[in-house]
């Protein structure tokens, strides 16, 4: 595995942590190892102390790591990681890649290559070509060579098309693997076993049952030291053609023929492709647009966006996003789905909540009781795993009562979870040759197109940019946003 931007974060907090747990997990060849790829001067010896005194913090920090390093994990793969040190433009670093890939064909008889692109997106198309031009990405000696490209894949339409002319020009699509972490966590990838595994969801996940959707990703962190990245891109690039649009597909989507990469990739894209597209105007009508202003986080105290490092002073991209989005096919008509995304929200959590309709409260209207309340499915994706169902139920007593109950499962009760950073699955999946957890052009191409009108109809200055307090549950145009159709999110604080 070639790591470009093997000095970077992203290597040092995720890709090497996932690594290692794989090889807790004995998941890795005996014969795998790593070359990092970057403008650091480093020798070998260098870059495996760099990895030494970085990485085990990080493995200790991720979520259910164990209290203690294993020692003889870490130090296999710490052994196993080379350096080259070079420019991404320069023809000769690759030259030096070729040259360790003829080693490993002398060694174990094969060269088999993952190129991992962790760098800045401006470097993808140049460091595809340079590795197309040196003839790395020729599978010709039977070995394979796959290429994997962490988002943002492009800023609009344009230049995710431009993107993918790339990197479909220097290899084919079945060795590229558009990474999304989103999808690597269990609860994402449980929504389909849920789904299609069960007789009883199945049947009614559907327009003649399902009121509306809401889903969440709402985070407690700030734009960090990131300013300059999420400066100019925002909300709206950061997360929705990916992250939020992968979980409204994976909620929609058809029942594929199989597990097969390309039958699950296949009827993601048919519910991308089927989110109903706006005008500029409709776009900043259904949407809503939010910037953090300086508040309080927990016992933290938060300045405003524009103050953070890196960003400009006048700075206008948004930290918040909502919308409402209609898939306009036989399953969904008239169901609206409500996406909301930001950061300096009051607590950390993504889910996915499906609202039914109401039963008709006829039996009870001379009760106590009342009107009665929707029932409710929701997936937590994260911090806390697991699914939750909410229903009625008669309330103790001589009178006919009801009360709104939730039955919740956590996948901590259940299961043995492995410590995970999230990238396990899908670097284990790649390794193997598995694309089902990765986009594809035309998925990336259809979620860019959806939102594609209010990139514009921010660029005309259709779209007003709403202040929220840091610590709060985001901009109140975004309850009005939900309010126009009779509904309210479900509160960031406290039970569902």
């Amino acid at each position: 595995m070639f790591i470009f931007g093997a000095s970077g974060d992203l290597t040092r907090r995720l890709l090497l942590p996932a690594l290692y747990n794989l090889v807790v997990e004995k998941l890795l060849d005996p014969g795998f190892a790593i070359v990092g790829v970057d403008h650091v001067e480093h020798t070998e010896a260098d870059f495996r102390d760099y990895l030494n005194s970085t990485v085990p913090a990080q493995i200790a920090g991720h979520v259910n790591a164990p209290d203690m390093l294993d020692g003889a994990a870490w130090t296999w793969l710490v052994r196993r990681c080379g350096y080259v040190a070079g420019d991404f433009g320069d023809p000769a670093t690759y030259r030096a890649l070729a040259a360790r890939l003829e080693e490993s064909r002398a060694e174990h008889g094969h060269a088999n290559a993952v190129f991992y692109l962790a760098v800045a997106p401006r470097f993808f198309g140049a460091v595809v070509e340079q590795l197309g031009a040196a003839g790395l990405l020729s599978e010709e000696d039977g070995s394979f060579r796959r290429i994997v490209i962490e988002k943002p894949f492009g800023t609009d339409v344009d230049s995710a098309h431009e993107l993918d002319a790339i990197l479909l020009r220097e290899a084919g699509e079945r060795q590229i693997y558009r990474i999304d972490h989103f999808l690597g966590k269990e609860t994402v990838q449980n929504v389909m076993a849920l789904r299609f595994g069960n007789g009883i969801f199945e049947p009614i996940w559907s327009r003649e049952y399902i009121d509306h959707i809401q889903i969440t990703a709402a985070e407690t962190v700030t734009v960090e030291n990131r300013g300059k990245f999420y400066d100019a891109t925002g909300a709206l690039r950061d997360m929705v053609p990916n992250h939020m649009f992968q979980l409204l597909a994976m909620t929609a989507m058809e029942p594929p023929n199989s597990f097969a990469a390309d039958a699950v990739r296949t009827e993601k894209a048919k519910v991308i492709e089927a989110i109903r597209r706006h005008s500029p105007a409709e776009a900043a009508r259904w949407s809503v647009r939010g910037q953090y202003t300086a508040g309080q986080i927990g016992s933290r105290a938060v300045g405003d966006f524009v103050s953070e490092p890196h960003v400009a002073p006048d700075s206008r991209t948004e930290t918040y996003v909502a919308l409402k989005c209609m898939v306009d096919n036989w399953r969904w008509s008239g169901v609206p789905f409500f996406i909301r995304t930001g950061k300096a929200l009051s607590v950390r959590r993504t889910e996915i909540a499906i609202q039914f309709k109401r039963a008709p409260s006829v039996l009870f209207r001379d009760t106590p009781t009342g009107a009665l309340e929707p029932n409710l499915l929701i997936i937590h994706v994260q911090p806390n795993e697991g699914i939750s169902l909410r229903f009625a139920a008669k309330v103790p007593g001589r009178k006919v009562r009801l009360s709104k109950v939730d039955m919740d499962f956590r996948y901590s009760d259940y299961f043995r979870a492995e410590p995970s950073t999230g990238y396990e699955t899908l670097i284990f999946d790649c390794l193997i040759g598995d694309a089902t957890l990765f986009q594809r052009a035309d998925n990336i191409e259809a979620g860019w197109g959806a939102v594609q009108s209010l990139i514009d109809a921010t660029g005309q200055g259709l779209c007003d940019l709403h202040p929220y307090v840091a610590g709060s549950r985001g901009p109140e145009a975004a309850d009005a946003l939900i309010g126009r159709d009779g509904y309210s999110w479900l509160p960031l604080s406290g039970r569902p």
